[in-house]
């Protein structure tokens, strides 16, 4: 006797898909594009890391037709995400999912698409990313001040999403300088580049104290949120990766003493940033380790491993190639492997939350805050 199967305890809908799905995008294209430089020592790893961003790109359009869908179908709910000060943050996300499939276009997909196609594709992501990128960093700052009310002691990391985006622009943007004519046009987009990592580096830059303030005065971030630690390592490994990138493209672009002085900055910014980020990766583990033996489960907010992680192993694979010290190759290694274990495991609980119903449906209510007893003394003191 056949029975039909059990509905799901939680009825799948658009309704509640928010831009942070985008974050599962950037974390399938990070494995690939920052797996790229050991592919040559690894025999067979090439196809898979071609492999992992095709699946990047079939996320990003299966969420893009999502989210036109959820725009189209629950206006009301895309205006509620919009006014939320803990989602508007997470618009930036939609910059870099594009911005990370692009970029992966020329580091590895060229060897299933060809050259001129995944330059064309990279070209088409770029601009839109960047774009989208700029409008998300000016829009979601001016909504959290004119419209969230937001208050520094719930600053969380989140709040790094839209001025990173510029950062990732920065980072991918050079691959495309070898592809324009030579002259005023490499050497105009290469300066662009440069622009968006001022511009994304002295946003982070004011915006990182009041995270970091809020992280040692305002106790453990509440267990849900505390997976976003990590986020603080995208600006920093980005921006190592970003100026790696321009000393590689800036020789024959921009006269001496600029190019030389790429190269220069290379090193004397990204070793001490890297630094920074090994201090903060200790920091944010310890808290990630504290909040599991508290209970933590698996949430979205996972993803956080994943795409901040890849760019300290792309920043960390810059410093080798420029400062030619084997000592980078190890801990490049080593992130790559915690990236993919990463990776894997939010693949893992991301399913399964589908496939249960739990991610997609309506958010739970905020628990009430007890009410304060009153009690009277015999003396008829209220306390």
């Amino acid at each position: 006797m056949v029975t039909a199967a059990q509905p799901l305890v939680y009825p799948l809908s658009v309704r509640h898909l928010g831009p942070n799905w985008y974050a599962t995008v950037m974390g399938t294209a990070v494995v690939a594009t920052a797996g790229a430089a050991l592919a040559p020592q690894v025999p067979g790893l090439s196809g898979v890391l071609t492999g992992v961003w095709a699946l990047s790109l079939v996320l990003l359009l299966a969420l893009l037709t999502g989210r036109a869908v959820h725009w189209a179908r629950h206006r009301d709910q895309a205006r509620t995400h919009l006014l939320d000060p803990a989602t508007a943050p997470f618009y930036g996300c939609l910059a870099m999912a594009l911005l990370a499939v692009g970029g992966g276009a020329l580091t590895v997909g060229r060897d299933c698409i060809g050259l001129r196609a995944a330059v064309t594709l990279d070209a088409v992501l770029f601009t839109a990313g960047t774009l989208t990128g700029l409008t998300a960093a000016v829009a979601v700052p001016y909504l959290m001040a004119v419209r969230h009310r937001v208050e520094p002691e719930r600053a969380t990391p989140v709040w790094l999403l839209p001025v990173v985006a510029p950062m990732v622009s920065a980072a991918v943007g050079p691959r495309l300088v070898p592809h324009l004519p030579p002259g005023q046009p490499r050497e105009t987009l290469l300066l662009v580049c440069f622009a968006l990592f001022g511009l994304s580096l002295l946003s982070t830059l004011l915006m990182l104290p009041l995270v970091f303030a809020r992280t040692l005065t305002g106790g453990p971030l509440p267990l849900a949120l505390t997976p976003t630690l990590f986020l603080v390592l995208g600006p920093l490994g980005q921006s190592t990766t970003a100026v790696g990138a321009f000393a590689d493209v800036a020789p024959g672009v921009v006269p001496e003493p600029y190019s030389a002085g790429f190269a220069v900055l290379a090193v004397l910014y990204g070793v001490p940033v890297m630094g920074f980020a090994l201090l903060w990766a200790c920091l944010a583990a310890a808290h990630v380790l504290r909040a599991r033996r508290h209970g933590m489960r698996f949430s979205m907010t996972w993803w956080s491993f994943t795409f901040p992680v890849g760019t300290c192993v792309t920043g960390a694979e810059a410093l080798g190639r420029h400062t030619g010290l084997a000592a980078y190759a190890g801990p490049a290694v080593l992130l790559y492997a915690v990236l993919v274990a990463a990776w894997g495991t939010a693949v893992v609980g991301t399913l399964r939350g589908l496939l249960r119903g739990e991610l997609l449906a309506v958010p739970a209510p905020a628990p009430a805050a007890p009410r304060p007893v009153t009690v009277r003394t015999t003396s008829g003191a209220v306390r």
